[in-house]
């Protein structure tokens, strides 16, 4: 085990943890003891009829969607709904190769997780920590979409509103390889040293490569053209990098960012419905509101909008963000009224 203050609660804000035993995952792997670590905010009614889920993208924990995207202001209002977070396998917090104990999977021995078994996992909290068995609303950016996509394919009766946001059913070919790169960032690294190294910060060189990496393609053209970064109080197109992402990415765990890309290089709702993406999607009995970011260019809104019309009786709400996959940071002025305005309809439909 490591230590990282990144991924403790000073830093990411209170959490809980729960574990749900044994965990076999689709690729053949096994947690023998898969804990998880979660958020909630508000409170559960009688019926336990108001429950959202909000899982975690890469890189990410439940943080930002409680700086950010829940409060009273907001469509996810705790003082109506019930508001669980939980944190990804492998994103740093729930169980991850650099904070588990079992030796056997520890570090570069932590086995491939599919989008698919954190899906199950958090089926499995809801129902053991808090008696769910149906959600009132599933709502997840990019990574997140990919588990809002899972949640409603794999269980489409216990789902009554999803609203996937930047984010695809299926990965793409581009994302596939942009995701590649990520990984070559850290594996490139002398330090990484076959990802046995004892602090993160062996592994500072190529984790600053990925940082600007995700300047280049998480922050659209436009965003850069338009000094669009000066919303976030910073003097320069370098201190994007030097004083906002290099810090970020600089902090993170390069095993965990990699367990991350695998997921999301193989997330896939078709395998389902053996590799028929009509056929899965069209499983759906969610009302769904598919919210794809304009300028976003890992997840463009072409892409997002033909999976949309294979989901019966969804929408396509475009968020219209010149920051691009980024805005989901909330960097644009405009993106959180977009965000409330359509979840707040969503909700009431």
């Amino acid at each position: 085990m490591l230590d990282n203050s990144f991924y403790t609660a000073e830093v990411q804000g209170p959490y809980e943890i729960a574990s749900i035993g044994r965990l076999e995952l689709e690729e053949g792997g096994v947690i023998e003891d898969c804990w998880l670590a979660y958020a909630t905010a508000g409170t559960l009614n009688e019926d336990k009829s108001n429950a959202i889920l909000i899982p975690t993208w890469y890189s990410g924990t439940h943080q930002t969607w409680f700086q950010q995207y829940i409060g009273t202001d907001h469509a996810l209002d705790p003082s109506k709904y019930f508001i669980i977070s939980i944190n990804q396998i492998g994103n740093g917090l729930s169980v991850s190769p650099a904070n588990t104990a079992d030796d056997s999977i520890s570090m570069s021995k932590f086995p491939n997780v599919r989008i698919g078994d954190d899906v199950v996992a958090q089926d499995r909290l809801l129902r053991q920590e808090f008696g769910i068995t149906e959600l009132f609303a599933v709502v997840g950016g990019s990574m997140g979409a990919q588990q809002t996509y899972e949640w409603i394919v794999r269980f489409p009766d216990q789902v009554h509103r999803a609203a996937p946001i930047a984010g695809t059913a299926k990965n793409t070919p581009h994302d596939f390889i942009f995701t590649q790169t990520l990984n070559e960032t850290v594996e490139a690294d002398p330090g990484f040293n076959g990802g046995e190294y004892s602090s993160h910060e062996e592994v500072a060189d190529g984790l600053r490569r990925q940082s600007h990496l995700w300047a280049a393609m998480g922050f659209s053209t436009e965003f850069w053209k338009q000094e669009a970064w000066r919303r976030l109080g910073l003097e320069s197109k370098e201190s994007v990098l030097a004083d906002f992402l290099d810090p970020l990415f600089m902090s993170m765990d390069p095993n965990t960012l990699l367990n991350n890309a695998w997921k999301w290089q193989h997330g896939d709702v078709s395998r389902h419905t053996g590799g028929d993406l009509a056929a899965a999607l069209g499983r759906v009995k969610a009302k769904t509101f598919v919210m794809p970011i304009s300028e976003d260019m890992f997840f463009p809104v072409r892409d997002c909008a033909a999976e949309q019309a294979l989901i019966p009786g969804s929408e396509l709400r475009v968020i219209e963000d010149i920051a691009g996959h980024l805005g989901l940071f909330n960097v644009s002025e405009n993106y959180i009224p977009q965000i409330d305005k359509n979840l707040k309809e969503l909700f009431e439909s």
